[in-house]
Order: structure tokens, then C-alpha cells, then sequence
């Protein structure tokens, strides 16, 4: 009979744990709040002076979804790796994470108009698949 009572107990414990993991997780993001953040990182991208800037503010960007949707992890890599199952283009998203590394800690200035390019559609990709976008 103890053993029973233990079971029940066990599995009890499980769908709550379970059931605090799925309403931990927002449904839904502000769309509205992500939308007007992206147009004006897009903004950035007008002058070729900006385009660090473009980069560093989507990527932020990214990582604020990230986090208000509840993924674990101290920084953005370990958050994105949390995330890799959620995202879609797992190849874009870390190109623009990386070039967003390279332009904050490296003395990087040849940056080329492809590079941002693809570090953008990655991020908005990234927005897309967190419900941001």
C-alpha cells in the first residue's frame, strides 16, 4: 500500500513540476514593443557608419527575447544554446552573434555589407521563431 501511496506522490510531484515549467514560459511576447525596436535597428542599417550599431542592437535585441521568454543561461550563447531546438536557422543566428562579439571586444572595422546583411535576417529569423516578430 506504501508503495502505491508513493507512486501517486511521485507522479503528483512530476505533473506539477511540469505544469510550473509550461507556465513559466510566456505565450506571448509584446509584438509591438519587438517590432518597434526592429524597424529601428533596421534604421541603422541606412549608413555604412551604422552598421556596427545595426548589428549590436539586434542581437541585444535577440537576447531580450531570449530572456523574457525564460531561457536559461549567464549569457547570450548559453541562452541561445538553450533555445537551438526553438530556433530554425541555428547557423544565421550564431554568424550575427559572432560578428555582434567580434565588433564589441576586437578592433573589427572591415566589415562588409553581406556579413550584415546575413547577421540581420538571421536575427529577424531568430525574432520570428521566439514570437517576437
Amino acid at each position: 500500500m506504501n508503495l502505491y501511496l508513493l507512486i501517486l506522490l511521485g507522479v503528483v510531484v512530476l505533473l506539477l513540476v511540469t505544469l510550473a515549467g509550461w507556465l513559466a514560459r510566456p505565450k506571448r511576447l509584446n509584438r509591438a514593443y519587438f517590432s518597434t525596436r526592429w524597424q529601428e535597428a533596421q534604421k541603422l542599417c541606412g549608413s555604412k557608419d551604422t552598421w556596427p550599431l545595426a548589428v549590436i542592437n539586434a542581437d541585444k535585441l535577440v537576447d531580450d527575447a531570449l530572456k523574457r521568454r525564460h531561457f536559461k543561461g549567464k549569457t547570450m550563447g548559453e541562452r541561445l544554446v538553450a533555445a537551438q531546438k526553438t530556433l530554425t536557422d541555428n547557423d544565421s543566428i550564431w554568424h550575427g552573434h559572432k560578428l555582434r562579439n567580434k565588433l564589441v571586444h576586437e578592433d573589427f572595422t572591415s566589415l562588409r555589407e553581406q556579413d550584415v546583411k546575413q547577421a540581420l535576417v538571421g536575427f529577424r529569423q531568430a525574432l520570428k521563431d521566439l514570437g517576437a516578430l
